[in-house]
């Protein structure tokens, strides 16, 4: 959706053969979203495992980075063992806690690491993004202790925002649809995309199986 107005969105999807193709694309992104926020919010359980084990992935999508991302997973998964999910554990803690010695140690999953100046956690990329997700009447449940510019945090708010997109379609509210499309447009450009690359480069570098290494691209 970075390149994409919603001024342009507008008069598709006001014609009902583009809304529902539309709904549609919003839904999977709502999953992926989903998928992502789960990978990246705590260790792989056996319900994930089994899950990722069962799906397809695609082998040639039009971009050599997601497809080596699903080539370096699904060879992770052809070959899981019953040592897996402890191997995964190991991998997930190595490179998104680190040792916790400096700030340069692990993937660290917050944007305020990644966006202040001295890479510490609850700078200013915490309080814009609280502040965002207060406006669209969320805050975070009593058993997340982490910081709300986790990067699950961040992409569950995408997932959330692209539900209610695809709601606002199925009622024929397409104000809403279009406000929701450019905040979450906004959101994207302004916080993923300015912090996350950056992320994912450290995933390369500190995971050691190929789940996590594929999770990068």
């Amino acid at each position: 959706m970075t390149s994409t107005s919603t001024q342009e969105l507008e008069m598709p999807l006001a014609k009902n053969e583009f809304k529902q193709d539309f709904i549609t694309i919003v839904e999977l992104r709502a999953k992926t979203y989903g998928m992502l926020s789960r990978l990246y919010r705590a260790e792989v359980d056996q319900c994930i495992l089994d899950t990722m084990s069962a799906m397809r992935f695609p082998i040639n999508t039009g971009n050599d980075n997601v497809d080596e991302g699903y080539k370096l997973i699904a060879t992770y998964l052809g070959t899981i063992w019953e040592n897996s999910l402890t191997e995964l554990a190991v991998d997930y803690s190595r490179t998104f806690l680190g040792h916790g010695f400096d700030a340069y140690s692990a993937a660290y999953p917050f944007e305020s690491v990644h966006t202040s100046e001295k890479r510490l956690l609850m700078q200013d990329a915490r309080d814009e993004v609280l502040a965002i997700y207060r406006s669209a009447g969320l805050d975070k449940t009593a058993d997340w202790k982490d910081g709300e510019d986790h990067i699950a945090v961040e992409l569950e708010f995408e997932q959330i925002l692209c539900n209610r997109i695809v709601s606002a379609l199925k009622t024929d509210d397409l104000d809403a649809a279009l406000n929701l499309l450019s905040t979450q447009k906004n959101f994207l450009e302004d916080h993923l995309i300015a912090w996350v690359p950056v992320m994912t480069s450290d995933i390369k570098r500190f995971a050691k199986s190929d789940f996590y290494k594929g999770l990068a691209f």
